[in-house]
């Protein structure tokens, strides 16, 4: 776990650079993928191409989920690195401060190892099963709110929100109503990175990718905090939806998530 967690880490340190690099100079380099507001930069892909090499440097053999590429290797391999280089483009494009590299792996399915790099801050998140959580290599661990009424919560809105009434709205108003807050700053890994770390309380979000989240469940788990899907049950990746708490309000949010009623009823 060690030696994949420092290989992690140094594919997110080099990808944090290009990051740097290409702040305020994109100009015209950037694209939607097919839905508004779906980004893609010559950032993303150049970070992609940098965490590729090294992965693929260190470890041939293993399978490969990366949101520019796709997927690569022999997808039966049991290790799978989920790989998000930019999380948080559409902020990037803006020069808004929010944005990280995502860097994830999983073992027979399983979220193992997770690194999650803010350049702009310069803040390094590492997680990995057995060997706990951190923030700039000193130890983390989740907030110690207990009560849902005195929490701050994070969240964010799917790409196809604009499409779909399963969307975040409903939940968004009810829970603002509940909490002292809830932030959406448009980077899901980097809104756990702050549940692992107790900067929020609670984290929830629909229509997020494999690569958004991997990283990110890991880190949550070693620093204390409960990851599941909405109702409480393990979390289905594959399934789009995510619930991470600091363990002490998970009950309480997962079921006021669960009666809300749809947006179509709101008035």
């Amino acid at each position: 776990m060690q030696i994949f967690l420092d290989i992690a880490t140094e594919a997110a340190l080099a990808a944090g650079v290009v990051l740097q690099d290409y702040l305020g100079k994109l100009e015209d380099a950037i694209t939607e993928k097919g839905r508004p507001g779906d980004l893609v930069t010559a950032a993303d892909k150049a970070s992609e191409q940098v965490i590729l090499e090294v992965l693929r440097r260190h470890f041939p053999q293993h399978s490969i989920l990366a949101e520019e590429s796709g997927k690569l290797g022999n997808q039966d391999n049991e290790f799978l690195w989920a790989i998000d280089p930019l999380d948080g483009t559409t902020n990037y494009a803006h020069q808004y401060p929010c944005f990280a590299v995502s860097i994830g792996l999983m073992i027979q399915g399983v979220p193992k190892v997770g690194v999650i790099y803010d350049p702009f801050r310069d803040e390094l998140f590492r997680a990995a099963a057995g060997l706990g959580a951190t923030r700039n290599r000193r130890p983390i661990q989740v907030s110690q709110t207990a009560e849902l009424g005195k929490s701050l919560l994070v969240s964010g809105f799917a790409y196809d929100r604009r499409e779909t009434p399963d969307n975040n709205y409903a939940e968004f108003c009810h829970l603002t109503h509940l909490t002292q807050g809830v932030r959406r700053d448009g980077a899901a890994a980097l809104d756990l990175a702050y549940v692992a770390c107790g900067r929020v309380d609670g984290y929830w979000e629909r229509g997020i990718a494999p690569w958004d989240v991997v990283a990110g469940i890991i880190l949550v788990q070693e620093a204390g905090g409960n990851v599941t899907a909405y109702d409480g049950t393990p979390m289905k990746i594959e399934s789009g939806r995510i619930l991470a708490t600091n363990g002490h309000i998970h009950d309480s949010l997962s079921q006021e998530l669960m009666k809300v009623p749809r947006l179509s009823s709101w008035t």
